[in-house]
């Protein structure tokens, strides 16, 4: 338990209809009690825990605000700790006021994070735990905030500490058996050891498996929008926004740099990049902008091709297509609205004939689409959904790896068991065992907070919002 007290405001810093002043820690109540006046008389310190007063905050004898105060007594609080919420008129102006009263009474300003940091520190989360807290105030789409509610209810730690009790169980058998050789036998154990530790890789690789779809639900899948001049792609992402986002006319090469925008596609976030359409061009600028559409593939997720179906394949088609063999792509043959002069069959034909695709050509989506009416809008949103997570998406009760940290601590993990798996194998001494289970205990360790240095814990929550 810490031995000061902090304060912060714990809503934005906006107009709003609520404003909260956040204190936590030993003397929370006592100081609240200096500048909140209980309507009717008395004190929060005569007060039961979790109890909601009416009153008002003063300061040199000048009333700042009615308020509602909250009384949390430890541990049945956020922090664990002693904790008292003032909730105010929400005006940034008011709020600020009713902190510096407080501050003035005696509390400390929180440092980013500080109030989950003390959870963690205080044994009522652990470390995922606290990294999903943010997780759940950054969620950008509906699949990434039921992954952090999971893991905020301890899904993760649960998978974690089961793996890290396996192991141990294995380190203190093995410790146990090199130090007491004539009463307990490793005879025929490195077999059974081996099963064990098959069954410990296998979780591992299920929640590195997930790491993929993790960072696709928690970051959006990055797609760029590329085809030609004057073929929608504008179009496209306005159709997608549901707003006119994009400048759209009828001249070729109005789209002159890329116009990035994010968007929730049924729950899917989707990072979306319209870019100047490609071709040879003698303008300076226009030709920055093909530039920079090529550049953008590289990193791209998703690749969504538009062509318009209202006029012929021609060559700057083909060379665009060679670009993208290596990508994920939808082909939209955009301008369905108008009379159909390339049709599906048409293009599966000419693209069939490019080396490039000739491996491909199975998988290839394609889709009649209208950006103007809107039309194939669904098939769009469904291929995107079945290309990216049909089969793999993390049910409501999966975990999906979102965080980066989790996702090399699981990696060095595994990579520990399988050296053990291969000291197996080899026919090693136990103790070469030993040596490599504990580095994967730890590893794991790392996860949820039980081997973790002070300067890593001091980084993660430094990236905190103040208030949490």
């Amino acid at each position: 338990m810490h031995s000061d007290t902090i304060a912060a405001i714990a809503t934005a810093m906006a107009g709003a209809g609520i404003g909260i002043v956040r204190i936590s820690g030993d003397q929370a109540v006592e100081i609240a009690d200096k500048v909140f006046r209980k309507k009717g008389g008395g004190t929060l310190t005569e007060q039961e825990s979790h109890t909601i007063h009416y009153g008002s905050v003063w300061e040199d004898g000048e009333m700042i605000d009615e308020v509602m105060t909250l009384l949390m007594r430890a541990p049945r609080s956020y922090t664990s700790e002693d904790t008292v919420e003032i909730d105010c008129h929400g005006g940034v102006y008011v709020t600020k006021r009713i902190l510096e009263a407080v501050l003035h009474a005696g509390a400390r300003l929180a440092e980013p994070g500080e109030f989950t940091k003390r959870a963690f520190l205080n044994g009522r989360i652990d470390l995922s735990q606290a990294e999903s807290v943010m997780d759940v105030i950054q969620a950008k789409n509906d699949l990434s905030l039921k992954n952090s509610i999971r893991q905020l209810s301890g899904a993760l730690l649960h998978e974690i500490r089961e793996i890290r009790g396996a192991l141990l169980h294995e380190i203190a058998f093995i410790e146990s058996a090199l130090d007491d050789p004539e009463h307990i036998s490793l005879d025929g154990y490195p077999q059974t050891l081996d099963e064990r530790l098959g069954k410990a890789e296998t979780k591992i690789a299920r929640l590195l498996k997930s790491s993929e779809s993790g960072r696709l639900i928690g970051e959006g899948i990055a797609t760029v929008i590329v085809g030609k001049p004057n073929v929608g792609k504008s179009s496209l992402l306005n159709a997608l926004l549901g707003e006119e986002r994009a400048i759209v006319t009828e001249i070729a090469g109005t789209t002159r740099d890329t116009l990035e925008e994010q968007m929730n596609l049924n729950g899917i976030l989707l990072r979306v990049t319209d870019t100047a359409g490609i071709r040879d061009t003698e303008d300076v600028v226009e030709k920055i902008g093909v530039e920079r559409s090529k550049k953008y593939l590289a990193d791209a997720d998703l690749v969504i091709y538009v062509a318009d179906a209202s006029t012929r394949l021609d060559q700057n088609d083909f060379e665009i297509l060679d670009l993208l063999a290596e990508h994920k792509v939808i082909i939209l043959l955009n301008k369905s609205d108008l009379p159909a002069v390339t049709t599906e069959e048409d293009f599966a034909a000419a693209v069939s004939r490019l080396p490039m695709w000739k491996e491909k050509k199975e998988d290839l989506k394609m889709i009649t689409f209208s950006a103007k009416e809107r039309s194939g809008m669904e098939l769009l949103e469904q291929t995107v959904q079945d290309m990216f997570f049909a089969g793999e998406i993390c049910s409501d009760q999966e975990i999906c790896i979102t965080n980066l940290r989790h996702k090399t601590a699981l990696s060095d993990a595994l990579s520990s068991i399988l050296l053990a798996r291969k000291s197996i194998a080899d026919g090693m001494p136990e103790d070469f065992y030993s040596i490599d289970l504990m580095a994967a205990y730890e590893k794991l360790g790392m996860i949820i907070g039980e081997a973790v240095e002070d300067d890593l814990v001091n980084e993660i929550f430094s990236k905190f919002c103040m208030g949490k």
